[in-house]
């Protein structure tokens, strides 16, 4: 495989199938075995995975945990018909997906297809640590995930639409992407795993669909 290419034109991207993605609102049960919503970004510890052992030797128990906690704003743009994302955390600039079924009609100039869905190509996860999405302009989002493996399908994968008062946190191994606003533009603290580990997805290239994604404004 590939590594993936975060910034590209939509519109270079070819036309395959919808997939979609059940919409799940974000609650203390429905986030079991994904993470959890966070009320105080401060006083909320990020987890990180200690280091594997290579052989049967286990690594000495106060070591390899100590890479830290990256932090930054990750902002979610939409241009047109194209979804932005730039996380300062981790000095990522990706193209999230995109509103129109077609992304070979997809503008980032201009909007010609109203925003009811993402299409989204790739997932990835950290298994270095977790990640927090905190929203900084308290509007309602979304975030694609699915549990741990490596064995992903387009059928496991969820969205959970949270209404902007709490954070989102996800647990190391998560799939998931970047955030997705229902607004046209939106702010959020990230705190992740410095080291950054990732391990992606692209649903076009090994599935032969895009994932269609709800975006509401209200559940």
């Amino acid at each position: 495989m590939t590594a993936p290419v975060y910034m590209f034109d939509a519109a270079d991207k070819p036309s395959l199938p919808a997939h979609p993605v059940p919409l799940i609102r974000a609650t203390g049960e429905t986030l079991k075995g994904y993470g959890c919503l966070v009320d105080d970004p401060e006083s909320f510890e990020i987890e990180i995975t200690r280091w594997p052992a290579k052989g049967w030797r286990p690594v000495d128990e106060d070591s390899g945990d100590e890479g830290g906690v990256a932090e930054g704003i990750f902002h979610s743009d939409w241009r047109g018909d194209v979804l932005f994302g730039a996380n300062a955390a981790v000095a990522g600039n990706y193209v999230l997906g995109w509103s129109a079924a077609d992304p070979r009609t997809a503008s980032a100039e201009t909007r010609s297809a109203p925003r009811r869905a993402v299409y989204l190509w790739h997932m990835n996860y950290h298994p270095d640590g977790g990640q927090l999405f905190f929203p900084l302009d308290n509007k309602p989002f979304v975030v694609p995930a699915a549990l741990p493996g490596d064995d992903i399908t387009p059928d496991k994968v969820v969205a959970f639409w949270c209404d902007g008062g709490q954070g989102l946190y996800i647990h190391a191994d998560i799939w998931h992407e970047g955030v997705f606003p229902v607004t046209d533009s939106q702010r959020f603290l990230d705190r992740q795993g410095k080291v950054h580990a990732r391990v992606s997805c692209d649903f076009g290239a090994e599935f032969g669909v895009y994932l269609e994604v709800p975006l509401p404004e209200t559940l």
